[in-house]
């Protein structure tokens, strides 16, 4: 059941990515009907159906944690809370930009993956199983890319699994939390220096206020504008972008 959700939401994905490249005749169809049952295996097969339905609800959240949109999203809200903008970028947008940005890093291993698994599989040139081993690698071979060595080691002694001797050895179970710590890790150094320029620019319009004498007047009502203008001045989405992208190559 694991098997065919995973295979399910990377083929939904990769039909994202790769708009286009499957016709709609070869798109698997899905037809429910809902009637009285002759045997036990109608029902087991009903009842499949309505766990990958269920388990489907939480694909979303699985495919987030498998690729470059947990890095992407922390570190453009923590650019916000930088900003002290508040809602500004709205969710909405940061959400939007976070996505596109994880389509875009992730076209590479999403193609791969459509021609070394989803295609054969829709073209019945290989079995489920097959398919699923061929779309794993790409996508575990970009989370060991970006996966520290010791948080896979943290894993492996918390389950109790014996020391892998490759990379292959290694159970997609441990390297997915591992990739998932890594990639907090990565995206809380970047938010951090984030905040570093715009910290001094609150700590210089704190201390002149108070040398004024006003106290009583906000230090982030006038440390905003300036926060804003050099952001912009530095060109700071252009420059931002361009280090996500870049710590993902």
């Amino acid at each position: 059941m694991v098997h065919k959700l995973i295979l399910v939401c990377l083929v939904c994905l990769v039909v994202v990515i790769t708009a286009g490249g499957i016709s709609a005749q070869n798109l698997p169809g899905l037809n429910i009907q809902i009637g009285r049952s002759e045997s036990p295996e109608d029902v087991a097969v009903t009842v499949q159906i309505i766990l990958l339905i269920t388990l489907l609800s939480l694909a979303p959240a699985f495919l987030i944690l498998l690729t470059s949109f947990t890095r992407i999203i922390i570190v453009l809200s923590l650019l916000r809370h930088a900003l002290s903008t508040q809602q500004m970028p709205p969710n909405q947008v940061l959400i939007g930009l976070s996505l596109f940005l994880t389509f875009f890093i992730m076209s590479p291993v999403f193609t791969e993956i459509n021609n070394q698994a989803i295609q054969p599989y829709l073209n019945k040139e290989i079995t489920q199983r097959e398919a699923f081993d061929r779309a794993i690698v790409p996508l575990r071979a970009f989370m060991f890319k970006h996966t520290r060595e010791n948080d896979i080691a943290l894993f492996l002694r918390a389950g109790n699994y014996p020391q892998p001797a490759n990379e292959s050895e290694v159970s997609t179970i441990v390297l997915i939390p591992a990739f998932v710590i890594s990639e907090l890790k990565t995206a809380f150094q970047m938010g951090f220096m984030l905040f570093i320029p715009f910290l001094i620019i609150d700590m210089v319009v704190a201390s002149v206020l108070m040398s004024m004498g006003m106290l009583m007047l906000p230090p982030i009502m006038v440390s905003l504008p300036f926060k804003i203008l050099l952001f912009v001045l530095v060109d700071g989405w252009h420059l931002l972008v361009q280090s996500l992208i870049v710590s993902f190559r």
